[in-house]
């Protein structure tokens, strides 16, 4: 019996680790404030770094960041910063590692405001996926007016770390953008 080839987006390769997250995560869309958190902390990590790095430290990230509960990292203070400081999991960067706590009591703040964090981050791109239709890399753009817009009301809010492409990113990796190719088998 033949093995059915799987047609990917040509960014993820062949690397194991790459195919399975574009599988079963990228560009799917999720509405758990807990997973939502958890895309904003690591792709604030990812600035200036690749995207299979973060992957590859993704573990690590979720037990130092305790599972990415934001109640938790946001009450983080200096032993905390300290301890992932020498933490050689993770991306040692007090900056980002600083920014993921402040991230966190803002985040905390906006599901107060709106019961959910998913609630006020979809409405971004109306509560619905864009579904682009992409057939190459150089279709893909850096940012886009709405991660741009995404980008400034959070960082008018206090966001730190949550530039344009960091917030198209983000918005690729939850759904709220689709950019499979059209001829990949997950568009």
């Amino acid at each position: 019996m033949e093995e059915k080839i799987i047609v990917r987006c040509p960014w993820c390769g062949d690397d194991p680790l790459y195919m399975e997250y574009h599988d079963k995560e990228w560009g799917k869309p999720l509405h758990d404030d807990q997973k939502l958190f958890e895309f904003l902390v690591l792709e604030s990590f990812q600035a200036g770094l690749s995207w299979i790095t973060i992957l590859r430290k993704r573990e690590n990230f979720r037990v130092a960041f305790d599972n990415f509960d934001a109640k938790k990292v946001a009450k983080y203070g200096e032993k905390e910063i300290v301890k992932l400081l020498a933490d050689s999991g993770i991306v040692r960067n007090r900056a980002k590692i600083e920014a993921a706590i402040n991230n966190a009591n803002i985040f905390l703040e906006i599901q107060k405001e709106h019961s959910t964090f998913d609630k006020y981050i979809w409405q971004f791109v109306d509560y619905k996926p864009i579904l682009n239709k992409r057939r190459s890399m150089t279709e893909v753009p850096a940012i886009t007016p709405e991660a741009t817009q995404m980008s400034k009301t959070l960082k008018k809010r206090g966001f730190k770390f949550i530039g344009p492409t960091t917030s198209y990113a983000f918005m690729q990796a939850t759904g709220m953008v689709n950019d499979h190719f059209v001829g990949c088998d997950f568009y």
